[in-house]
C-alpha cells in the first residue's frame, strides 16, 4: 500500500487573468525540471487543498495545480457568469502557455475526470498522458442516481438531511429546486441550501462516514462555491452538445497513455461510468479498487493513484 509523499510547499504561486471577470490562482511544486503534470480538481467548485501535492514524487514531477473559476483562491468567489466547461478548457490552455509548457500529463478525479476528458479531446496533442479517477461524464443517468433517486437507497439517513431545504411539492426535480435556492438573492436561503447540498456529497464520498470531511464541506465559504457551481453546471448539462459527448469522442485520445482508477463502491460516481469508458477505451489501464468508495484519500485509491503516477512518469521519461 503506497503512502503519500511528505508535505511540500509550492516554489511558485501566482494568478492569471483569464477573462475580464475571472482570475484564477495557480501554483507549481515539486521539481521545476521534472515532467509537467496538471491536476484538475473536482466539483466543479472544489478547489485544490495542499495535500494534493503529496500524490506526486517531488523529484520527478513538475506539478501544476489551479483553482477553477469561482472557487478556492480564484476570483470572484462562487461566480456563475462566464463559468462553463469550455471556459475552463480554455483556461487550462492559457495556463499551459503562460507557464511555457509544451505538453503535460493531465490528472483528474470526479468532475476533474470530466474536465480531463473534455480538455484532452479538445487538445490531444498537448497531452503526454492521462490519469483519471472516479469517472463522471455528467450524463442524466449519473445526475439522477445521485441527486434524485438511487444513492438515496444506500444513504437514507444522509438523504433525509439533503431533502430538508426542499418542500415536498418541489422534490420531483431536486437539482432545479436546489438551483432556485442556490441562486436566491436571500443569502441565508442560499447558504442553507449550499451546506445541505455539500454535506450530502461529503456524507457519501467514503466507504465509511468521515465527520471531518463533512465538517469541511459544511463550511460556508467552501459550500457556497461548491454547491452553486456544481448545480449551475448540472442545470446546464455540463454545457455539452450531446449527453454522450465525452464517451463518443474517446477515439480522439485512444493513443494517449492512460490509467482509470475506480472504487468498486463509489456511490457518488458509480462504477458503471468507468466501466463504459473502459469498454470504449480498452487501451487505457483499468484499475478497480475493491474496498473503496469515491474519495481519492481512501487508502486503496490513494495507493493506486500513486502507483499510476509512478508508472507513467517512468514510461514518458
Amino acid at each position: 500500500m503506497r503512502e503519500l509523499y511528505p508535505a511540500i510547499e509550492p516554489y511558485l504561486e501566482g494568478s492569471l487573468q483569464v477573462s475580464d471577470l475571472h482570475t484564477i490562482h495557480f501554483e507549481e511544486s515539486g521539481n521545476p525540471l521534472g515532467q509537467p503534470i496538471v491536476l484538475l480538481h473536482g466539483g466543479p467548485g472544489g478547489g485544490c487543498p495542499p495535500f494534493y501535492r503529496q500524490y506526486f514524487h517531488p523529484e520527478k514531477w513538475r506539478l501544476v495545480m489551479f483553482d477553477q473559476r469561482g472557487c478556492g483562491q480564484s476570483k470572484p468567489h462562487a461566480e456563475l457568469r462566464e463559468n462553463t466547461t469550455w471556459d475552463l478548457v480554455s483556461d487550462i490552455e492559457k495556463l499551459r502557455e503562460h507557464l511555457g509548457i509544451e505538453k503535460w500529463v493531465v490528472f483528474g478525479g470526479s468532475w476533474g475526470s470530466t474536465l480531463s476528458l473534455a480538455y484532452s479531446q479538445t487538445h490531444p496533442s498537448r497531452c503526454l498522458g492521462l490519469i483519471l479517477r472516479g469517472i463522471f461524464m455528467l450524463r442524466q443517468k449519473e445526475l439522477r442516481w445521485f441527486y434524485q433517486e438511487g444513492a438515496s437507497y444506500i444513504f437514507p439517513d444522509a438523504w433525509e438531511e439533503y431533502l430538508k431545504p426542499i418542500p415536498i411539492t418541489e422534490r420531483d426535480d431536486m437539482i432545479a429546486a436546489y438551483y432556485k435556492r442556490l441562486t436566491s438573492p436571500d443569502l441565508e436561503v442560499q447558504l442553507a441550501a449550499a451546506r445541505a447540498w455539500s454535506i450530502w456529497e461529503a456524507s457519501t464520498s467514503r466507504l465509511f462516514f468521515d465527520s471531518e470531511l463533512m465538517q469541511k464541506f459544511g463550511e460556508s465559504e467552501f459550500a457556497s462555491a461548491f454547491a452553486r457551481i456544481e448545480c449551475h453546471y448540472f442545470m446546464n448539462k455540463g454545457f455539452f452538445e450531446t449527453e454522450d459527448q465525452l464517451l463518443s469522442n474517446v477515439y480522439r485520445i485512444r493513443q494517449i497513455p492512460a490509467a482509470i482508477v475506480q472504487g468498486r463502491y463509489d456511490v457518488v460516481c458509480p462504477m458503471i461510468s468507468a466501466w463504459e469508458l473502459h469498454q470504449a477505451w480498452p487501451e487505457a489501464e483499468f484499475i478497480v479498487v475493491p474496498d473503496a468508495g469515491h474519495s481519492m484519500s481512501e487508502p486503496g485509491i490513494r495507493s493506486a493513484l500513486i502507483e499510476a503516477t509512478e508508472k507513467l512518469v517512468n514510461l514518458i521519461s
